[in-house]
């Protein structure tokens, strides 16, 4: 008995809180890194029996082998920088990220391993967490690190992608815009290392993002606000920062130089110390143009430096800078003449992002800033001085201005009016965004996130010549719930909302849902792989600085007429409103060598900007703003369509061989306007020689075509790569597209003569541009880049004269690395 009795009461003693400490402190730790995780193929399936490789360096700390449910763990008692090597049979080898590891951590790292490619192409933009393209049912094209490696900027690369037209409004320097499925090209997120990028309300100049520091980007067609909130309402555009991966420093020198004045230096480097992780570059580029008085530099600075406290905590800091200062020649087709100007820009962006990982629960918080600055200045006056109804006007050169379409004008056009010079504007929109976001994985098949974000943001506007001094605060909020998952690795499911709190639009809610079927699982025979996908979602926009300064409240509101906004009910602009669908498929025809692609989209673009002048705004809505001494004001009263197809396939025969192409058809239709509808503001302009033909000359007419979205697009690329030496030759084409002149008002006698019809009034054009490489030394290689083949001239807007032919050749030296 007695003895029975001190069994049961050790028993009890093991189980009080003292004993646990106790034998805690008794058994020695482990001293030992635990990597554990599940192998699964890019449709979430496991692959049991793969082997999987623990790298240190060129060592192998340890291996394991996939059970049945594709679960592994490695123990090393080594500590430091590892990297995951995972192979299985008909699979290709698995190079995963390197990551740091401690003594005592236990780390998850899954590995998804592809048919036919070393790394699997992962994107975060479409639901915030990282996932396989594989089980997205979003549109998204991914432009590789590879791609950039020749590039001066991202412009040529932004049109490889479906569904996309980018402009670019000039030479180099020229402001780049984007215009995805149809929307205007200021409805777009555009985010640099996850922290929000674009000015206040939307506008982005892609001219000012270099190839430099770039790891690639990802290109998300179709709105997507219940995560990246306002401004995200046509597509988002995602790019990051490389990291430091080789466990010795690697240095990497660029110098070129072409014609046109043209000269490019870039020094990279980066590596791997223990916990940390850097990055940094630095680069400059300078070209005369074409033009005259068309000279333009930019410089840009990067860094990326992460610190592991453990291998699931992590601190990551970002910086990026560029400084650049261009010619402003203007439309030089127009005027016969450059401009006198310049325009300078200042664009900082930085972050810090915190992120743990406990077991099924993944934590990050990121604090980042956007520094955004711009000037301009006409230094003086070009053009002949001749006095218009008593006024003095400057006028260019006699020229005679020819569209696409066949019409064509002769004459002098007004370049600016007499007045005291320089004269200069600025501007700036500055911004601070706290971001949150919590994810909980409850089983392989589902996963849930919660996100908040906060953005404070500022903005002004200054000309003196006009007295104008305008200042603009704004305080953000948004809340995010969302849902993916799949069904037996077949249906693949994301679901979720947001509430936006705007500080001048107020509430506004954003769905989106997504499903993905996979009927046909990937495999190496005939039509084996099909994808079929849908989305749905709606988008918000808030307005940009300028629309807020020329709103019909706030002017009334500065022009002290606070009875008219009373009497008449005048609100703060809205927020800009999208709502979209689109369906396709991806279809496997030769394994997955030969890959085609293929989709349907429907937007639907409404309360979006609309000037309307003081006649219209009494006519119509009953406004008389005559005490106010208004012109005019802009109003949320215009809506159009976009819809459209797009497809894209890509070939790989060989391990050397990848050929890929994409053709969109794009159908947009202006639905209201009271600018440019004759039953609301009487008629459309017109040019005195072309009687009876209605014009928009500064929007688009009900019943036609948005601007600068060419109703058809393409691309291709075709890359071959050697042992020593790659080849590439890249196109981008497309039709012609509606336009204007926007030279109302504007002849020598105060007319419109200068006014084109709208109609494929601006050229189409076909850019194909050829690069080469060839390692000269094992640590040094030869390039050359030969842009724009064809010698197209008519490549931007009407009026704006693209680069000729150019090339440039350099060297690629490294040193250092692994």
């Amino acid at each position: 008995m007695q003895a029975r009795s001190g069994r049961t009461a050790a028993k009890v003693f093991l189980r009080t809180p003292v004993a646990l400490v106790l034998l805690s402190l008794a058994v020695p730790s482990a001293h030992a890194v635990i990597v554990r995780g599940t192998v699964t193929d890019p449709l979430g399936a496991a692959v049991p029996g793969a082997h999987v490789q623990l790298m240190q360096d060129k060592s192998v700390a340890g291996t394991a082998t996939a059970g049945t449910d594709g679960s592994f763990e490695i123990r090393s008692a080594g500590s430091g920088r590892f990297r995951l090597m995972t192979s299985a049979a008909t699979f290709s080898l698995g190079i995963g990220q390197d990551f740091y590891g401690g003594r005592t951590d236990v780390v998850t790292r899954d590995v998804v391993l592809k048919a036919n490619t070393v790394t699997t192409d992962m994107t975060v933009t479409a639901t915030g967490i990282a996932t396989p393209l594989e089980q997205t049912s979003s549109a998204i094209n991914l432009i590789p690190f590879s791609a950039l490696q020749e590039r001066v900027n991202v412009t040529d690369d932004l049109r490889q992608s479906p569904g996309v037209a980018a402009v670019q409004s000039g030479q180099y320097g020229g402001v780049t815009s984007l215009f995805i499925r149809g929307g205007n090209s200021d409805a777009n997120k555009v985010l640099i290392d996850g922290i929000t990028s674009e000015d206040i309300g939307g506008r982005f100049d892609y001219n000012t993002v270099t190839s430099t520091a770039l790891d690639g980007f990802e290109m998300y067609r179709g709105p997507n606000s219940v995560l990246y909130g306002s401004d995200a309402a046509a597509g988002v555009v995602n790019f990051r920062t490389p990291r430091g991966a080789t466990s010795k420093p690697v240095l990497n020198y660029t110098g070129d130089a072409g014609n046109f004045h043209t000269w490019r230096n870039e020094v990279t480097g980066g590596g791997t110390y223990n916990r940390l992780d850097y990055y940094g570059a630095f680069s400059r580029f300078d070209s005369s143009n074409a033009l005259p008085l068309d000279r333009y530099h930019i410089a840009t600075s990067a860094a990326n430096l992460g610190y592991n406290f453990t291998a699931n905590t992590q601190l990551r800091f970002t910086i990026r800078d560029g400084v650049s200062a261009t010619g402003v020649p203007n439309a030089h087709d127009f005027f016969g003449i450059s401009a006198a100007g310049k325009q300078a820009d200042q664009n900082l962006y930085s972050g810090a992002t915190l992120e743990n990982r406990h077991n099924n629960w993944h934590n990050l918080v990121r604090y980042g800033i956007a520094r955004k600055r711009e000037q301009a200045v006409q230094f003086y006056p070009v053009g002949e001085l001749i006095d218009v109804f008593g006024f003095g006007t400057y006028f260019g050169n006699t020229v005679n201005i020819r569209g696409a379409n066949g019409y064509s004008a002769t004459g002098r056009a007004a370049i600016n009016y007499a007045g005291v010079y320089p004269a200069a504007n600025d501007q700036s929109s500055l911004r601070d965004e706290l971001y949150f976001q919590s994810d909980y994985t409850f089983n392989p098949h589902m996963i849930a996130l919660f996100g908040f974000r906060y953005e404070d943001e500022r903005g002004s506007y200054n000309n003196p010549s006009y007295f104008e001094n305008e200042i603009v605060k704004r305080t953000n909020y948004q809340y995010t719930l969302q849902f993916q998952g799949d069904i037996k690795n077949r249906l693949f499911y994301s679901m979720g909302g947001a509430i936006q709190r705007n500080n001048l639009y107020g509430t506004a809610g954003t769905p989106r849902f997504g499903l993905a079927w996979v009927p046909v699982r990937p495999g190496n025979g005939f039509l084996r792989g099909t994808k079929l996908r849908a989305n749905a979602a709606t988008g918000v926009q808030e307005p940009s600085l300028s629309s807020e300064f020329t709103s019909l409240y706030k002017q009334l509101q500065q022009a002290g007429a606070t009875d008219l906004i009373s009497a008449y009910n005048v609100r703060p602009l809205q927020a800009l409103r999208s709502r979209t669908f689109d369906v396709g498929i991806d279809q496997n025809i030769i394994g997955q060598k030969l890959v085609l692609k293929a989709g349907y989209f429907h937007n639907q673009f409404s309360h979006q900007m609309d000037y309307v002048d003081s006649g219209t705004l009494l006519r119509v809505f009953g406004i008389d703003t005559s005490t106010a001494y208004l012109y005019g004001a802009l109003l949320n009263t215009l809506a159009f369509r976009a819809q459209g197809f797009e497809a894209e396939a890509q070939y790989a025969p060989t391990n050397h061989i990848l050929v890929r192409g994409g053709y969109t058809y794009l159908a947009t239709v202006v639905e209201q306007s009271f600018s440019t509808d004759a039953a609301y503001n009487g008629s459309a302009a017109e040019n005195p020689n072309l009687p009876g033909v209605p014009i928009g000359s500064s929007y688009p007419l009900v019943g036609q075509r948005a601007f600068r979205r060419p109703p058809q697009t393409g691309f291709f690329a075709a890359q071959y790569e050697a042992a020593k030496w790659t080849a590439a030759l890249k196109g981008a084409f497309s039709s012609r597209s509606d336009d204007s002149t926007f030279l109302s008002y504007s002849d020598l006698t105060g007319g419109n003569t200068l006014l084109l019809p709208n109609r494929n009034l601006a050229f189409g054009y076909a850019k194909l541009d050829a690069y080469g490489t060839y390692a000269a030394t094992r640590r040094v290689n030869v390039f050359v880049e030969l842009s724009n083949l064809l010698s197209q001239q008519h490549i931007g807007p009407i009026g704006y004269p693209g680069l000729p032919f150019t090339f440039r050749a350099g060297l690629k030296v490294r040193l250092g690395g692994n």
